[in-house]
């Protein structure tokens, strides 16, 4: 079957297999590898992308069903970095993450910047609660998300947002400036 989608800025048409998922259609067709393949199941989050603005796993969304609609990738992210489009141009959320160690083994991290992405694009001054809320389904199995959650935060605040008040400022933030004290939480904040 034939699909037509815009995949980060670009219109394509392709031949694929009815049953391909997006995930694989990025992958395999378009040669996008940022967009990891990590659990099938929607568990994971690793294959999070921006389908027509909405953070989806690609994993559950079949190519057909993204025929006609714009898909963004952590490929396609610099075009949303500023009003030029300039290539090589990192998005705040991604100039976060590099800044705030957000990531460690890098396997979650373009779903975790998608994402992000996403949850800013809904709140653009979220609390902490609020960014591992927002990130709960999408697993990170090395860093425990205090950077990621600092990431967040930080790309909130470049982005014109004020999360928890400016930089150690102390507002809504913990005693260890961590996000979470004394344990390994999950996205959610629930300690492991």
């Amino acid at each position: 079957m034939q699909v037509s989608i815009t995949v980060n800025g670009a219109e394509r048409t392709d031949d694929v297999e009815p049953r391909t998922l997006l995930v694989h259609y990025l992958r395999e067709t378009c040669g996008l590898r940022a967009t990891n393949t990590g659990c099938d199941t929607t568990s994971c989050g690793a294959c999070t992308v921006l389908l027509d603005g909405e953070s989806v796993k690609s994993c559950t969304v079949l190519a057909a069903q993204a025929s006609g609609s714009s898909v963004t990738t952590l490929e396609g992210l610099g075009a949303l970095a500023g009003p030029d489009g300039s290539a090589g141009t990192l998005h705040p959320v991604q100039q976060a993450f590099r800044a705030e160690h957000g990531l460690q083994c890098g396997f979650c991290t373009p779903g975790m910047v998608m994402a992000s992405v996403a949850l800013l694009a809904e709140n653009p001054s979220p609390t902490a609660a609020q960014v591992r809320h927002g990130l709960e389904g999408n697993l990170c199995r090395c860093t425990g998300y205090h950077n990621i959650v600092r990431a967040v935060l930080a790309a909130a605040r470049a982005m014109g947002g004020d999360p928890d008040g400016p930089p150690g400022s102390g507002v809504g933030e913990d005693p260890a400036g961590d996000g979470v004290s004394g344990s390994t939480p999950t996205p959610d904040g629930d300690a492991r």
